[in-house]
């Protein structure tokens, strides 16, 4: 018996050494060229948005006059300054359109943003003004449809300068203009909207935000919304403040698919727990029923075992996690119950370890889709493979069991 369980022992470890050299394997497949499909991603679709409010401005003349030494003559010359407008109120709809695409063993959360607001500026100067708008782009990388600019319901020329685009219009001495603007674009990630550089005072500000999922995230120094509501595809969110100072931003996080690349790998660093259980139970039942299974036959178990974790490896970026995960259960469910059906016979092989299999195998290796519940449900279970196998087993004399067992194992062929 002794050599029996060093045999399984060392079935076990060599098993666990093939599923920690699959696990670093799948990781390296998948964070080592991470950086350049998300670079090559963002450079087709978009990079994550952080979009400020527009700026308004008109040139200021003055004359400054100064003594020139050297001629013995007042000098003047004529100085540009820029005077900004107040910004007075904010109105912003913003509608995200999440959107995953998967390179590699990874999903992208990418997403369509249309963007339009209403921002009214004040000319407190006494004359009018010839005022310049500029509208910041969010992000360098990234491609914007359908823009537009308008000035009290006009609509403004405007050219590209620089990371934004400029138009200008003639505002009166003392009103208020309203410049409406916005685009249609794609992001990655994450969309923020920022009041300023730094701590900034905002005065009769409105943002609402429409998504189409429902699984939202505000990112870590960001504002909850004021209020929410619950659409049939995801939320409508509404930021509304008559008056603030803060340093934070308004900000949205697309919600992450689940990923193939780091998903298989965690089950396949899980699996060695796995196969311990499974190796328990069918030592016990064999134990308890007399049933001589060789250390051969163990490691074509371990066999069957590792087959579903390197199958899977290999599917996933093909196919749906969700697929390969129901077709590799498949597959190695079917080794193992075939293969035992000529060890032992049908019905051990379909019942007692086919649905030890589905438990320690399937079943814990799908406990690793629920986020957040998995070291939970793979306790729980252990748990109560602990309390069924104490119940089995606890009146039997394991002294004479294993001194009946060796006896019947030792005789001639």
């Amino acid at each position: 018996m002794t050599k029996r369980i060093a045999a399984l022992a060392f079935i076990f470890i060599c098993t666990t050494v093939a599923w920690m050299i699959l696990g670093s394997t799948i990781f390296a497949r998948t964070y080592s060229l991470e950086p350049g499909l998300k670079s090559k991603l963002a450079s087709t679709w978009g990079a994550p948005q952080e979009q400020l409010p527009p700026s308004a401005s008109y040139d200021h003349v003055t004359t400054v006059e100064a003594w020139d030494d050297r001629t013995h003559t007042l000098k003047r010359e004529l100085k540009t300054n820029q005077v900004p407008l107040g910004l007075q109120s904010t109105r912003i709809d913003v509608k995200l359109d999440l959107e995953h695409r998967q390179k590699g063993l990874l999903w992208y959360s990418t997403y369509t943003v249309q963007f339009a607001g209403d921002y009214d500026f004040t000319n407190y100067s006494n004359e009018e003004q010839l005022v310049s708008f500029k509208l910041t782009f969010p992000a360098e990388q990234a491609v914007y449809g359908d823009m537009f600019m308008s000035a009290d319901g006009q609509p403004i020329a405007f050219v590209n300068q620089g990371n934004g685009v400029v138009g200008s219009a003639h505002v009166p001495a003392g009103k208020v203009v309203r410049l409406r603007t916005g685009y249609i674009s794609h992001g990655l990630d994450s969309w923020h909207y920022k009041f300023g550089e730094n701590v900034s005072q905002i005065r009769d500000f409105t943002l609402v935000m429409h998504t189409n999922f429902p699984d939202i995230d505000f990112p870590d120094n960001t504002l909850s919304p004021t209020k929410k509501a619950q659409t049939t595809k995801g939320w409508d969110l509404t930021w509304n403040y008559k008056a603030l100072v803060s340093g934070f931003q308004i900000g949205m996080a697309m919600p992450e698919k689940l990923q193939p690349g780091p998903l298989a790998g965690q089950i396949s660093y899980f699996a060695p727990v796995s196969l311990f259980f499974f190796f328990f139970i069918m030592f016990i039942i064999t134990a308890i029923r007399g049933i001589d299974l060789h250390p051969m036959n163990y490691f074509f178990l371990a066999g069957a075992f590792f087959a579903f974790h390197l199958l899977m490896a290999y599917l996933v970026d093909h196919i749906s996690i969700h697929v390969a995960f129901v077709i590799c259960s498949i597959v190695s469910i079917f080794l193992v119950v075939s293969y035992l059906r000529l060890v032992v016979g049908i019905r051990f092989a379909a019942v007692e370890a086919g649905l030890a299999q589905l438990v320690y195998l399937v079943l814990f290796s799908y406990a690793f889709f629920f986020k957040g519940f998995t070291g939970l449900a793979i306790t729980i279970g252990s748990i109560l493979t602990l309390f069924v196998v104490m119940q089995m087993t606890g009146r039997i004399r394991w002294e004479e069991k294993f001194a009946r067992f060796n006896s019947s194992t030792n005789v001639p062929a």
